[in-house]
């Protein structure tokens, strides 16, 4: 949630919609050792949503571990296309989330 100060006397669920609006979110694939597969979700605001319950939400979406640490969601497995389905069922503007190949 923002603070009401930065939202200009918006109502607080128009001021929410905007934030989740601004937010460019990047997912991709990276490559750890003996070949596990990684699901990076990046640009999401750690300050206007709580990283932690959100990456709780897809873990257990998923079925599968993770973390969220260094301002960005960690999944373990290749869940990119997934997670887009999710994060624009959660609100998200597809438009704004980009899947790096």
């Amino acid at each position: 949630m923002m603070d009401e100060s930065l939202c200009g006397g918006l109502p607080p669920e128009i001021c929410e919609q905007l934030s989740v609006e601004e937010q460019i979110i990047k997912i991709r694939l990276e490559k750890r050792r003996f070949g596990r597969e990684v699901t990076i979700i990046e640009g999401i605001n750690e300050k206007e949503f709580n990283l932690k319950k959100l990456a709780s939400t897809l873990k257990s979406r998923l079925a599968t571990g993770g973390t969220a640490k260094n301002g960005r969601i960690e999944l373990q497995g290749d869940h990119r296309h997934r997670v887009k389905k999710i994060l624009v069922e959660l609100g998200f503007p597809e438009e704004n989330i980009t899947i790096i190949d």
